[in-house]
Formats: structure tokens, C-alpha cells, sequence
């Protein structure tokens, strides 16, 4: 019943609506029948009876000329005198605007003196005198039940053919739904993110269909790069962890045996202990940057990109890099400490290539270039610099987790940007990023600028 409770509500809805519409038709009907009949009888009502007039006339309301006249008729003086001929009529009030010459002919329901139901026209007949005649309403009364009757028939079997018509109509409009249904089952059961719906056609099924697999494609890919990225974060981490267990062990076997290292191997043991631990917590950082969710950032916010750089400039000097700089003024909308950190992330990166750390930074009308003096990428390298962990093997031996041109690609994808690594003319590497912006503030709820921190 769960399962199919929405096709029957369907199929309930559907009957409802034509069952609805059935009944407003049939009454209608009903209505209509009933006016073309009624207005019938009154047209052979007022048809001319010139042998009963005369006779009417002749026999002037006699009994013995009652029992002759097969028709009901009754003449109303102004004064509310009658004379009839058959069963008499019994006069209404209204029927006295019929003696009055020269008015519409009044029609009306009414009764005879022995209680049967008659259809009733006064027309006038003389100056000061009405003639009131009538037809029975018992043969058209039996006329409307049966079609009243046949029409409520009618409706019935038109709803229960409605009910049948849309069982197999919510049949077949929910088939689609009823697979994208079970998709949704299968994947909740068995976590199988690969399972597809066929699509077919372009109407409302068919895009929700299309959008549950690019759903699905979606997750698929997310979990693809989780597992991707914890295997390949656990393969990094096996290096420094395994230095570091390594130099911890020499210098416990040397406190437990008493036998002293030298002082100078000693000392470098330690720089070198502490070296890794300065390595594993940039690759944690790293690691923690690249592992957040598309979503999961801080709100961006309008920046100058200007400042951003500036202040990404003064801490790569703080670290020894001699970073020239040709800024123009920007603003985007974007995430201060994250654009900064790919800011830096380029620039340390330029300056380990660089002849004595000389790296030059330029920004101008969105465009913002990192270009370093160094011997440049090989052509075929080009294409893996922002993959995570891809590090070229001439930079094997220099540090660096390999994240950092990976953490820059995603900082300028969130803020809608490109990035591209090329070589420079003229010897060393180019970075260039684009990013969307004016060239002039929109808001002006913060002028000031603040330096973000990574």
C-alpha cells in the first residue's frame, strides 16, 4: 500500500475531477432539457385554437360546453371573475396584467381546482378580459425523471471508466518515477553510487532522472577523490613518519645503552627530527585545506584583491623571498585568508625556483601573474602541476608537500576564477590567475582593508 499510495491517490484525484465534471455537464444537461421542453409546451400552448375560440365563445363558459373543450382554459375579468372551460384553473395574482391589452403573455406554474399541476400562459383575450390556459405537467415530468435517470447512469459509468482509465494512466505516467524509486532503494542498500536511470524523452521525469545521476555521478566522483586523497596523503605521510621513528629510535637506544652520540651528529639528528615535524604539520595543513568541502568555506565577502597580495607579498619576504611587486587596483568577492594562501603558495613556489629568491608579482585589470627566473617546466610536466602530490621530479629534493599548486587550484576555482602555469618568454616559469571583479568597490560597508590570515 506505501508503495503504491501515490498511484492510487492519482488515480483517486483523476476520478474525482472527471466525476466532478460529469455531474456539472449532466446537470447542465438536465437544465437545458428541462428549458427546451417547458418552453415547448409553451409554444403549443399559445398555438391558435380557432374551433375552440368559437366554441369558447359560443357556448359563452356554459357546462354543457365544458364537457366538449379536450383543453384546460379559463377566462379572468379585470374585476377577478372567471369562467372555465374543463378543469378549472385556479387565477394568480400576476395574471391580472394579462387583462390589460397590449402586454406580454404570462407564464407561470400553477394548479387546477383539483390539485393537478399545470403549465399556465394568460394572454389577453378582449379588453378587460385575460384567457388563462394550460397544459398537464405529468408527461414531462416523467420525461425529466428519465433522463434525469439516464443521465446519472451515464455519469456513473463515465466515473468508473474514469477510475479505470486513470489507474492505467498513473500507471504509466509513474513508471519512470517507480525506477528512479528503486534506484534510490538499490543505492541506500548497497552505497552503489555507479547506478544509473535511463532517460528518456525531455518532460519533467526525464530531467529529474537526469539530474539523479548527475546526483549520483557527483557523489561518485566525490568519494573517488576522498579515497583517493587518503591514500595518497597516507603514502606522503609514510616518508616523514618513518624518518622520524627512525631518528626517535637512535637517540633512545643511545640514551638506554649509555653509548653518548657525538654532539655534532647528535645536533644534526635533532635539526632533522625537527625538520619533519615542521614538514608533517605543513602537510596536515595542507592536507586539512584541501580536504574541505565545496561548501564548507568561509563566506565570501567583497576584498580588495589588492591588499590580499600585498599582504601575501610581505610574508613571503618575512621568509626570505625578494618579491617585486606592479599592483593595480581589484576587488572580488571571495575568501580573504583563502586567496591569500594561494597568493603565498605561488610565490613560495616561485621563489624555491628562483635565482636568490627573485620572484615578480603583477596585477592588473584581474589578471594577477607569479613569475619566477628559474630554468622553467618541461612542456610535458605542464599538465599534472595542480594535481595533489604531483611533484616534478627535478623538485624531488626540495621541500614541500606537493599540495601547494593543488590548494591554489581550489581557492581560484571557489571564487570563480582560472589558473594556468606556463613557461615564461625569456626563461622560468609564469603562473597567471583570472579572477572576475571591477575595478572599483561596490560595497561601501568595510573600506577598510584587513590582512587575512591563512
Amino acid at each position: 500500500m506505501i508503495r503504491n499510495s501515490l498511484r492510487t491517490r492519482l488515480t483517486l484525484l483523476v476520478a474525482a475531477a472527471v466525476a466532478i465534471a460529469i455531474a456539472v455537464c449532466a446537470g447542465l444537461s438536465w437544465f437545458i432539457v428541462q428549458n427546451q421542453v417547458i418552453r415547448q409546451l409553451d409554444q403549443t400552448i399559445l398555438e391558435p385554437e380557432g374551433e375552440g375560440d368559437k366554441r369558447f365563445l359560443q357556448k359563452n363558459c356554459t357546462p354543457e360546453g365544458a364537457s366538449d373543450y379536450h383543453d384546460m382554459a379559463t377566462l379572468l375579468f379585470a374585476d377577478g371573475r372567471t369562467c372555465s372551460l374543463g378543469s378549472p384553473i385556479v387565477p394568480a395574482e400576476e395574471d391580472k396584467r394579462a387583462t390589460s391589452g397590449g402586454g406580454e403573455p404570462v407564464y407561470r406554474y400553477g394548479v387546477t381546482r383539483d390539485g393537478s399541476e399545470v403549465r399556465v400562459v394568460a394572454v389577453n383575450f378582449a379588453p378587460g378580459v385575460a384567457v388563462l390556459e394550460a397544459r398537464p405537467l405529468y408527461h414531462i415530468k416523467i420525461t425529466l425523471r428519465n433522463t434525469a435517470l439516464a443521465l446519472a447512469a451515464i455519469a456513473a459509468v463515465g466515473v468508473i471508466g474514469a477510475a479505470l482509465a486513470g489507474r492505467a494512466i498513473s500507471r504509466t505516467a509513474l513508471r519512470p518515477v517507480g525506477r528512479l524509486t528503486k534506484a534510490a532503494e538499490h543505492i541506500a542498500e548497497t552505497e552503489d553510487l555507479n547506478t544509473r536511470i535511463p532517460v528518456q524523452g525531455n518532460d519533467e521525469i526525464a530531467r529529474l532522472s537526469s539530474s539523479f545521476n548527475a546526483m549520483t555521478a557527483a557523489l561518485a566522483g566525490s568519494r573517488e577523490r576522498q579515497q583517493q586523497l587518503v591514500a595518497d596523503a597516507g603514502h606522503e605521510l609514510r616518508t616523514p613518519l618513518t624518518t622520524l621513528r627512525t631518528n626517535i629510535d637512535l637517540l633512545l637506544r643511545s640514551e638506554q645503552t649509555g653509548r653518548q652520540l657525538d654532539p655534532g651528529a647528535k645536533e644534526r639528528l635533532l635539526v632533522n627530527v625537527k625538520a619533519q615535524f615542521a614538514e608533517l604539520s605543513t602537510l596536515v595543513g595542507d592536507l586539512l585545506q584541501l580536504a574541505r568541502g565545496d561548501t564548507d568555506h568561509e563566506p565570501h565577502v567583497e576584498l580588495a584583491l589588492h591588499d590580499v597580495v600585498t599582504a601575501a607579498a610581505e610574508r613571503a619576504r618575512l621568509r626570505g623571498a625578494d618579491v617585486r611587486t606592479d599592483l593595480h587596483p581589484w576587488y572580488v568577492v571571495g575568501s580573504p585568508a583563502s586567496l591569500e594562501r594561494a597568493v603565498l603558495n605561488l610565490i613560495d613556489n616561485a621563489r624555491k625556483f628562483s635565482p636568490e629568491g627573485q620572484v615578480e608579482v603583477s596585477l592588473k585589470d584581474g589578471r594577477l601573474t607569479v613569475r619566477d627566473h628559474g630554468p622553467g617546466i618541461p612542456e610535458e610536466e605542464l599538465p599534472h602541476v595542480f594535481e595533489r602530490f604531483w611533484r616534478s621530479p627535478s623538485a624531488r629534493g626540495l621541500p614541500g608537500s606537493g599540495l601547494g599548486l593543488a590548494i591554489v587550484a581550489q581557492a581560484v576555482s571557489e571564487t570563480g576564477g582560472k589558473v594556468r602555469l606556463s613557461n615564461a618568454p625569456g626563461g622560468g616559469a609564469i603562473a597567471t590567475i583570472d579572477l572576475p571583479g571591477t575595478l572599483t568597490r561596490h560595497s561601501q560597508s568595510d573600506k577598510s582593508s584587513q590582512k587575512p590570515e591563512s
